[in-house]
């Protein structure tokens, strides 16, 4: 049944990508893929494409980068079994999310109402929370508003940094999304309103929240594993920063072990220690 619906993905970093892969185990290939535009990325600010698009274009799959997204040019989903939303980045009018027969799920990387917003699973790690999860709701004109169809929750070990939480938790959505759309299809399954009383927030991390003390080991050691590798943890020598990559916590003190010094490349912080007399 699920190779012969009709699906739209919307998304764009590799959290979406590694959901692609997992629907893609399964046989199930979109029929179109929506991720944003190309991007300067780097220090020669070099035009590159999102990670979505290179999997779509490998996988002979049509694919589209709209600035703006207008309904006009997203007639054909009425054609479509069903959209699927998974960190697109932009906000989705209500009428494009409406178009498919059977409406647009998102992936969302929290137990919704908690941590609605763009920064859930690096919120997750700056509280110290033990345990976070993943939502598959019907997308609203709200963000992170709609009711929930399905969630699965996650434990949250203290060793985690984001990157591997993110791989995670995307192979956890892809294989609820395997075993969710067919019976959202058929009306098996309902969609239950959340409780918008509980409903927390979280914001889009800026670079000054990267900023560490090392002897403040508890908050560095979140600090470096929720913002690695991007916006990044750093602290400040000399004047100049110096992005921490990864580290433990050692008595009262927090201590890096890789690191990347300012206009130098990666290496041990040891090593940076010993050529710097610290």
């Amino acid at each position: 049944m699920l190779n012969d619906l009709k699906i739209a993905f919307f998304g764009t970093p590799g959290f979406a990508v590694s959901i692609l892969d997992e629907l893609d185990k399964s046989g199930i290939k979109p029929d179109l893929i929506v991720t944003n535009p190309d991007e300067p990325k780097g220090r020669k600010l070099i035009i590159t494409p999102p990670p979505v698009k290179i999997w779509a274009i490998k996988n002979n799959i049509p694919v589209i980068q709209p600035e703006k997204l207008s309904v006009s040019d997203f007639v054909s989903l009425k054609t479509f079994d069903l959209s699927i939303v998974a960190a697109y980045g932009k906000i989705i009018p209500e009428e494009i999310l409406n178009l498919p027969k059977h409406g647009t799920l998102n992936v969302h990387p929290s137990l919704l109402p908690k941590y609605r917003g763009p920064s859930p699973l690096q919120s997750a790690i700056l509280n110290g929370d033990t345990e976070t999860g993943v939502s598959i709701m019907l997308l609203d004109k709200e963000m992170d508003h709609g009711p929930i169809i399905a969630q699965e929750k996650f434990a949250l070990l203290n060793q985690l940094y984001l990157p591997e939480l993110k791989e995670a938790l995307a192979k956890v959505a892809g294989q609820m999304l395997i075993k969710i759309i067919p019976d959202w299809i058929v009306g098996k399954v309902r969609a239950t309103p959340q409780d918008h009383s509980k409903a927390t927030f979280c914001k889009k991390i800026t670079t000054t929240e990267g900023l560490i003390d090392l002897s403040d080991p508890i908050k560095s050691d979140r600090v470096v594993r929720a913002l690695n590798p991007d916006p990044g943890a750093y602290m400040m020598l000399g004047g100049k920063r110096v992005k921490i990559l990864s580290g433990h916590i050692e008595g009262d003190s927090y201590m890096p072990e890789r690191i990347i010094p300012e206009g130098k490349k990666e290496m041990a912080w040891e090593d940076f220690k010993k050529g710097n007399k610290i």
